[in-house]
């Protein structure tokens, strides 16, 4: 079916475990690409197996926006923290700006992430 990236800033980490939770049977039919701790938590928490790569702030958000770039990542769901700074913002806005590039979609909230995931699985 192709790749879904799963990232959370660390004040969105249990809202992501609680929406993959949620989408845990359709979300199984991806592969699934995530930031460093969310993987994990994904991982750990939820059962869903999470390709990590480095944490955003350690360059994740790049790498993943690399791939979306390569045609690699069907879809991106980045839960943001938006009243926090981020020393790595410059990659977030990098992240972002791929997709909209690509005319990939990117969800940055819950409500956006289930459309993304119910028109996913139509």
């Amino acid at each position: 079916m192709g790749t879904i990236a799963l990232i959370a800033h660390d004040g969105k980490k249990d809202e992501i475990q609680v929406f993959a939770h949620t989408h845990r049977d359709a979300l199984k039919a991806w592969n699934l690409i995530g930031t460093g701790t969310t993987a994990r938590i994904l991982s750990e928490h939820v059962g869903l197996p999470v390709r990590g790569v480095l944490s955003g702030p350690l360059g994740g958000d790049v790498q993943i926006a690399a791939e979306v770039l390569a045609g690699q990542v069907r879809a991106v769901i980045f839960f943001v923290e938006p009243m926090d700074v981020h020393p790595h913002d410059p990659d977030i806005q990098t992240l972002q700006r791929i997709c909209n590039i690509t005319n990939t979609p990117i969800a940055t909230n819950p409500a956006t992430a289930e459309l993304l995931i119910h028109a996913l699985t139509v």
